[in-house]
């Protein structure tokens, strides 16, 4: 019985592993419906505690974010990491004119933390007046387009990929994810910016 265990587990580890190993982009496509990928699924605004406690600690519905709005959205790995605080937030806070002129109504922000650290960072960068950001807590959110990286061996756990979304009325127009969570060659503004 137990070298039976053994064997599927090692089986299902195995296949696992190759599973990861061969994905490289999302589940999600141009095409896409966000709100049916994540059907049910809340983000958590970005808050101080005490916001939190008066709104009763609030989420809101993807559908509530998206439906009927031209969004430009990206994730991340983590609130005050390296490449995230230095170059991805700020190419967008930088633009933040040119998505207007666009016609994008809300720039968003998400990461794989609670929304009283995504509060403070966005404070700590001077963003949060044009950027909306928003705590994905446990995950939910990107484990449903399957865009999450296990970052165990820096410590952060599972994590977002880095990535970016044009999105329309909840229909991704434009998607783009980074090959390592150390790179920004493709989630940026600027690529962005050339695909509304």
């Amino acid at each position: 019985m137990a070298s039976l265990i053994a064997k599927r587990s090692s089986s299902s580890l195995l296949g696992g592993l190759r599973a990861a190993a061969a994905r490289t982009y999302a589940s999600i496509a141009v095409g896409s419906d966000l709100v049916s990928a994540a059907p049910g699924v809340s983000l958590q605004k970005a808050r101080s505690w005490d916001e939190g406690v008066s709104s009763k600690f609030a989420t809101t519905p993807i559908k509530d974010i998206f439906k009927g709005k031209k969004v430009v959205i990206f994730g991340l790995p983590g609130a005050y990491t390296g490449v995230c605080s230095q170059q991805h937030v700020p190419s967008y806070n930088n633009n933040i004119d040119k998505f207007k002129a666009k016609g994008i109504d809300s720039v968003i922000c998400v990461a794989v933390n609670d929304p009283y650290t995504m509060n403070g960072w966005a404070e700590n960068l001077k963003a949060k007046d044009a950027i909306e950001f928003y705590g994905d807590f446990d995950a939910s959110f990107h484990k449903s387009l399957d865009l999450t990286k296990d970052l165990s061996a820096a410590l952060l756990g599972l994590r977002s990929e880095r990535w970016s979304a044009y999105v329309e009325d909840g229909k991704v127009k434009a998607l783009n994810v980074e090959e390592a969570p150390s790179d920004l060659k493709v989630s940026g503004a600027e690529v962005i910016l050339g695909q509304i």
